[in-house]
């Protein structure tokens, strides 16, 4: 494999245009088509095919493309971590699923926080998104808190972060009166996490051994978003307190005192690494405590 080929394919695969790539390599377009028709030959198989004038990764192509992606992501972090040396500038790449709690991330990077010589890059995406990256070593970590199904082709390590009590939370005027659980249950609106989640599961179970058929304001599946509209006063928002944190100290939102019985899960995921990025291992209290997925 001449790697020189490699790369030319993996430029203009990420660039999705010869012209640009060119441009950008200050190379001739013909030079970098040499190359990849150099590549196709050593692999057997055509990267590319064009349709409407356009480039297009064909199947192969996309396979080759993958590895490329873990080749090169692997050849930068070889890099980063053999030059590093005592007050080198360290960087922590930090994936966190879109939907989820920004207090919870805050609170877990808080070690990290300020740090002189350390910069956190933080992305936010989809689950598939994030996994991938992480996969390609694009990300060192991602937070969730929906952990990654085991399969035979990923090789992450699931770091249990935090488990949250989940709680009734409302504008004060909606929690207090001394109500029952049942009473508050059935005299508010709820705003709920979607079906997919297994705390909705928890909450539709709890209602059901209750005898009540709530009224649902909102079904949704975005944390902040929840926050949000608890905050409006539409209703009483089943979540993790860490999600309103500053809402419960200044008083705007208020917490039930009645236990549900219910908690989210949080995780931090990794990939097995030969060189893990050691700001990790601050983050990390219990490092024994991560659970390996084959």
């Amino acid at each position: 494999m001449n790697y020189n080929h490699l790369r030319y394919f993996w430029e203009v695969a990420h660039d999705g245009n010869l012209t640009r790539t060119a441009a950008r390599l200050n190379l001739s377009q013909s030079a970098i088509s040499v190359q990849i028709r150099k590549l196709e030959d050593r692999l057997g198989q055509r990267v590319f095919e064009r349709r409407n004038r356009q480039l297009h990764l064909t199947e192969a192509g996309r396979i080759a493309l993958d590895y490329a992606d873990t080749i090169f992501g692997a050849g930068r972090e070889m890099i980063a971590t053999l030059r590093r040396t005592g007050s080198a500038q360290q960087v922590l790449r930090v994936g966190a699923l879109a939907t989820l709690s920004r207090n919870f991330q805050i609170e877990f990077l808080r070690p990290l926080l300020g740090k002189p010589q350390v910069e956190l890059v933080l992305r936010s995406g989809t689950s598939i998104e994030l996994m991938q990256a992480l996969e390609t070593l694009s990300l060192d970590v991602v937070l969730t808190n929906r952990a990654p199904t085991a399969d035979a082709l990923t090789s992450f390590i699931v770091h249990p972060v935090s488990q949250q009590t989940v709680s009734l939370i409302g504008k004060p005027e909606r929690i207090e009166g001394g109500e029952t659980l049942f009473d508050l249950l059935a005299s508010n609106p709820m705003i709920v996490p979607t079906l997919e989640s297994p705390v909705r599961a928890g909450f539709d179970a709890l209602c059901a051994q209750l005898g009540v058929r709530p009224v649902l304001a909102a079904e949704v599946d975005d944390m902040a978003m929840m926050r949000l509209l608890a905050r409006e006063g539409i209703g009483l928002a089943v979540l993790p307190p860490i999600v309103v944190k500053n809402e419960l100290e200044s008083g705007l939102l208020k917490e039930a005192d009645h236990v549900i019985g219910l908690s989210e899960s949080f995780h931090a995921v990794t990939a097995k690494r030969k060189f893990p990025n050691p700001l990790l291992d601050v983050l990390f209290e219990r490092p024994d405590k991560s659970r390996s997925l084959p």
